[in-house]
């Protein structure tokens, strides 16, 4: 018995040892990660922690495929194109006597707020004056966010801000003392610029007024406050605004280190990917009258925001709108499931990789379960971040409890002495205790049965304010770097150019030939409504229609964007003024491929890029412009012809070499 005993507790000894050897290891293999030059990134990959588990079918077919071009390549007729933002000629250096100083209080969200930064960095210019760093208000009034980043420095980088226009504008961090304090005391002037302002708005009201007081305050509330596009003397301002948007606007460092994470980790199964921007936030479905897209309290909230609106006059128009007009009108976005289906049509497989941005998709995930649906690869920033991450992103910020409390104690003697002192039997029952009122903003909007103001912002609601800019930076990076662009919207809640329309953007300044799909809403609720009804038994002439149209949208909606967008954001189409063009003029003329000519051309690209670009020659070859048409095999027939798919396997591949030769003679007609 003893030596059972014995040899017992010899076991317990033997299993709490090898215990604590184990965690022993496990901490030593976190701290060996942590410390090391490839960092804790690489061991969260290695484990797996996140929640997204790539599921591929098939492998993706080699990068010179025709089938991978058509999918994934760029598109031959803008490479030529290449980003200059660079002055063109005479660039005078910013003088040490300026007019006096600048300050600007920004509101709104993150593309207002990107739009406006360029504007006030130009009027500075304009003015002479110097600027000191703009305050953005979306930081400014949260409460609790970490003190280590004040305003500008929450979302952007001053050091790379100042040094990068160093020789455009003088950038200060802060006012001189003494006009910070007459700031306090409200003794500066203040302008309330009014959108899209021209510059003889500021040489007839501001610049008089700077000049008398040596300091002016602006407050920008609209995403912008001067015009997008400028007088053809202007132009060297309109380079400025591309350098300040697309190299002085660096996101701090920490929003920079994350999101080169997040791209590592997506790009990590070895795939291409495609970013789509659903730009369905509550105010953009408001203002264009498109609640009746949404079913129960949704619809409700909309109608109530457009109440609201049109009490002040924001929105013009009737509380009621017919939303299916309003959509075959193309005002309304594209929902997730219809920017599945256009996807699918073209040729994407449903193992394809799709990255959703955006701060905020109303609706919630429950409208994108028909794209999930569609695809099984459909990702977003939090499937490939950690809860710490973004924690360490957000630094050291003050613990917030936003939670009703319980309702006020009342004596059991005070409710005894009230019922004695109460009018006669019988009599109703008193009213229950005031509680105060708490609203879920993820669940149903009690307030909008109650009364016609929205309730006001919570302290966690506007801390919440505050990161949805750190998450539209992390997403507007992924964007920009995606090999395939989408956006499901190009307008936001007051009409003016959103966040994708930015995205676009940047991806046209920076790589033109970079896969960007506009699609044409009003021309894509027609095609489909032809399959509302029949939605898996498309057939091929419908698949044409839809490949055709994305394919046009490549190149179309590019000079749509220059005719639309850019009169409205002119970061949205920064062409040809921060574009140059690898053609001579010279080659052009006796060039094989005259629709790219035509096309540069048409854009309006009239500048020879300097000779430090020619890094290589630049593919002209006809015969390899057509091959991004080419259609190796018909994937999308998966989603719509499976039912008789073994019955039509003849007919498919008849119907996709006609498709080939249709591309082809299109191609050779000139199309744009």
């Amino acid at each position: 018995m003893k030596g059972e005993v014995k040899m017992k507790s010899k076991m317990k000894w033997v299993g709490l040892l090898g215990l604590v050897l184990s965690a022993f290891s496990i901490f030593i293999h976190f701290l060996l990660a942590r410390f090391t030059q490839m960092g804790v990134a690489e061991y969260e990959s290695s484990v797996t922690i996140f929640s997204w588990r790539p599921v591929f079918e098939k492998p993706i077919p080699p990068t010179n495929t025709p089938s991978y071009r058509k999918l994934w390549g760029p598109v031959k007729r803008l490479e030529s194109l290449y980003p200059d933002s660079n002055p063109r000629g005479h660039y005078a250096d910013p003088v040490s006597e300026t007019n006096g100083f600048i300050f600007v209080r920004i509101q709104g969200g993150f593309h207002e707020i990107r739009n406006s930064i360029c504007d006030v960095v130009v009027v500075a210019r304009l003015l002479n004056a110097t600027l000191a760093m703009p305050e953005i208000q979306s930081t400014t009034s949260s409460k609790g966010i970490s003190s280590q980043f004040k305003s500008f420095a929450y979302l952007y980088n001053e050091e790379q801000f100042v040094l990068s226009l160093a020789k455009d504008v003088t950038v200060v961090r802060t006012l001189p003392k003494d006009l910070k304090g007459a700031r306090r005391k409200k003794e500066i002037p203040v302008f309330k610029v009014p959108y899209s302002a021209s510059p003889f708005y500021y040489f007839h009201h501001v610049l008089p007024v700077l000049k008398k007081h040596s300091v002016v305050e602006l407050v920008v509330s609209e995403g912008g406050c001067l015009k997008a596009t400028l007088p053809p003397n202007f132009e060297e301002y309109q380079r400025l605004r591309c350098r300040v948007s697309f190299h002085a606007l660096q996101f701090r460092q920490e929003v920079q280190e994350l999101s080169a994470k997040i791209l590592q980790r997506l790009r990590a199964p070895g795939r291409p990917f495609i970013a789509f921007d659903p730009g369905m936030t509550r105010e953009s479905l408001t203002y264009h009258g498109c609640a009746e897209l949404f079913q129960d309290v949704h619809t409700e909230l909309i109608q109530h925001k457009r109440s609201w609106m049109i009490k002040r006059g924001i929105v013009k128009g009737k509380l009621s709108v017919n939303s299916a007009e309003e959509r075959l009108k193309g005002s309304c976005p594209l929902m997730p499931q219809e920017i599945g289906i256009l996807l699918r049509a073209y040729g994407y497989s449903k193992d394809a990789i799709i990255y959703v941005s955006g701060g905020e998709v109303f609706g919630g995930q429950r409208t994108l379960i028909p794209l999930h649906a569609m695809f099984e690869n459909v990702i977003d920033r939090t499937s490939l971040s950690t809860p710490w991450e973004m924690i360490r992103l957000y630094g050291k910020e003050v613990n917030l409890v936003d939670t009703p409390g319980p309702p006020p104690f009342v004596e059991e003697v005070t409710k005894h002495a009230a019922w004695k002192s109460a009018g006669p039997r019988p009599r109703p029952l008193p009213p229950p205790p005031a509680r105060p009122k708490s609203y879920n903003i993820e669940g149903w909007w009690g307030w909008v049965a109650e009364s016609d103001n929205e309730p006001d912002s919570t302290v966690i609601e506007l801390r919440t304010n505050a990161h949805k800019l750190l998450w539209e930076a992390i997403d507007y990076v992924i964007c920009v770097e995606a090999d395939v662009f989408i956006p499901g919207f190009d307008r936001d809640g007051k009409g003016h150019p959103n966040f994708a329309s930015l995205v676009m953007g940047h991806r046209l300044y920076l790589s033109a030939a970079s896969k960007t799909f506009r699609p044409d809403r009003k021309e894509v609720a027609k095609l489909l409504d032809e399959i509302r009804d029949h939605g898996h038994h498309a057939n091929h002439t419908w698949l044409e229609s839809v490949r055709r149209h994305l394919k046009k949208t490549l190149l179309d909606g590019i000079m749509e964007a220059s005719n639309k967008s850019k009169l409205l954001s002119f970061l949205s189409h920064p062409v040809p003024e921060c574009s140059c063009s690898r053609d001579s003029f010279e080659v052009s003329k006796n060039s094989s491929s005259p629709l790219t000519s035509q096309l540069v051309t048409s854009l309006g690209v009239a500048h020879r890029c300097p000779a430090w670009m020619d890094t290589g020659p630049i593919s002209q070859s006809k015969d390899k412009e057509n091959e991004e048409d080419v259609y190796e095999d018909d994937s999308v027939s998966e989603l719509f012809f499976k039912q008789n798919a073994e019955n039509h396997e003849g007919d498919s591949e008849v119907n996709i070499k006609e498709e080939n030769q249709f591309e082809d003679q299109e191609d050779d007609s000139g199309e744009r």
